[in-house]
């Protein structure tokens, strides 16, 4: 639409559009020409060709006074006349690619969420899979080991022969890692290197003589004397009282920890310590604390002591130790077992405390079978550590009183009374608030919290769906209800 001229040559309103937004192919005129190039302008299909177009566009735009920098835009709209609606489609798609583009990475993170999720779930999966096969595992191989040895003591009672022959098969513990390691490793080691590397548990400096002696020494003694205690225990005991006492070890090992390494206080294990002596009291009294009973109790509570003394010592000189460390110092105990303990089985042999009529009359298929099943268990501990959760460890390990509760039933071998079954659930009850985390009284308070809050939004809800069904029914009997504020 035209409009009348103004003092400045500017006829219409696109001329003056034109002429402030600085356009490049702007003179005085320029709208009236363009009106009358519009009406020789045709768009053209997609199919067709627009030969003519051109044609008639560049006739009627080259007698135009035009510069070198105002040649782009000319062109540009000469393009745009060409292309018709052509030009918006290419447009649309243009802007529809780079919409893909701009949703194709929000696209991409949701995948990469999902994914994270999925092996995530997987791995909580797996993880658990291998705790319930390492607590049946823990918890069979322990029963079998306190089973043969039963079995063992019919025809042959010589606890710290056993004791010596089985410690020695902790040499084979670092071999079996080895092997796994070979198995499993991406990045092969050789035997030396992998040992040199797993040798740093002694120091920097790696196992020397000095170390040897003087590190290897008092676990060797302290695993000994646990075992054979162990031993001795189960010739007065059952296997269920022993097993059951046995798991006592884990009060003692907070009493130390908490006496010696300054561990933090927690009211709930030393309710637990004080159930666990509270059920060696009422174990020795289930046999109206006869002889044997109460030595059978006290050497499985000697036991425990010296298994707990062993875990709170290691963890005061070597700190924590991961798969390869473990099987590295248990086969070094194997080693100094060997060397330097093995004379006290042969002077026991002579002195006839423990003797035996020749080795061909040894019972080697239940000796190996009760070595075999301790290496095994020792294995286990370690390994679940790596492939699972240590609490489902502490659990096999306890889950082995009502295991052999139950061979001992089949073998007719206890009579359970009400005292000895309450002290072996009070031993149980003592050892399982032992695994009780640190922060376990805020971990329950939060959980407590969540339940209120989730209830007090379902009653807001409950609520607002209430006022929603009375307004409802108000309005469908023709009147409106006011809620009071």
């Amino acid at each position: 639409m035209d409009v009348k001229a103004a003092p400045n040559g500017v006829a219409t309103i696109e001329d003056r559009i034109l002429r402030i937004t600085g356009y490049y192919g702007y003179y005085p005129g320029y709208s009236s020409q363009k009106s009358t190039s519009r009406s020789s302008v045709t768009r053209c299909k997609p199919s067709t060709n627009c030969s003519s177009s051109h044609s008639g566009i560049s006739r009627q735009l080259s007698p135009l006074p035009v510069t070198e920098d105002s040649s782009a835009p000319i062109l540009e709209l000469q393009s745009r006349g060409s292309s018709g609606v052509c030009g918006h489609r290419a447009e649309r798609q243009n802007r529809s690619g780079d919409d893909g583009t701009q949703m194709h990475p929000e696209n991409s993170n949701r995948g990469n969420r999902l994914k994270a999720r999925c092996l995530s779930c997987t791995a909580v999966v797996l993880k658990a899979v291998w705790g319930l096969l390492i607590i049946l595992s823990v918890s069979s191989s322990w029963v079998g080991t306190t089973q043969i040895v039963k079995i063992t003591y019919k025809n042959f009672y010589c606890p710290f022969f056993m004791t010596w022959f089985s410690t020695n098969w902790n040499i084979m513990f670092f071999p079996v890692y080895y092997s796994g390691h070979l198995a499993t490793a991406q990045e092969k080691q050789s035997p030396m290197k992998k040992f040199r590397e797993c040798s740093r548990i002694f120091g920097e400096d790696g196992l020397t003589l000095k170390l040897f002696l003087k590190r290897t020494a008092p676990f060797s003694i302290l695993w000994t004397l646990t075992n054979y205690l162990y031993l001795l225990a189960l010739k007065k005991l059952t296997a269920t009282d022993v097993s059951a006492l046995f798991c006592c070890n884990k009060a003692f090992v907070f009493l130390l920890s908490w006496i010696v390494l300054k561990d933090r206080f927690m009211g709930v294990r030393i309710v637990a310590a004080i159930m666990a002596i509270t059920g060696i009291v009422m174990m020795a009294y289930a046999d109206n604390f006869h002889a044997d009973s109460i030595i059978g109790v006290a050497f499985a509570v000697g036991s425990a002591s010296t298994s707990a003394l062993y875990k709170v010592l290691f963890k005061m000189f070597l700190g924590s130790a991961n798969f390869g460390e473990a099987a590295h110092f248990v086969s070094t105990l194997g080693f100094f077992n060997l060397i330097f303990i093995s004379f006290t089985p042969v002077i026991l042999y002579f002195t006839k405390v423990e003797h035996w009529s020749s080795f061909a009359a040894l019972p080697w298929g239940c000796l190996c079978g009760m070595a075999g099943l301790w290496l095994a268990f020792n294995i286990l501990v370690n390994v679940g550590v790596v492939l699972t959760y240590p609490i489902l460890i502490s659990i096999g390990t306890v889950l082995s009183v009502p295991g052999n509760a139950a061979v001992d039933l089949l073998k007719q071998e206890v009579i359970f009374n009400v005292v000895r079954l309450a002290a072996t659930i009070i031993i149980c009850i003592g050892f399982l608030l032992m695994l009780l985390p640190e922060e376990w009284d805020e971990i329950t308070l939060r959980f407590i919290n969540s339940l209120k809050e989730k209830k007090s939004e379902e009653h807001v809800e409950d609520m607002t769906d209430s006022s929603v069904h009375l307004r409802s029914r108000s309005r469908a009997n023709g009147t409106v209800s006011i809620p009071l504020a």
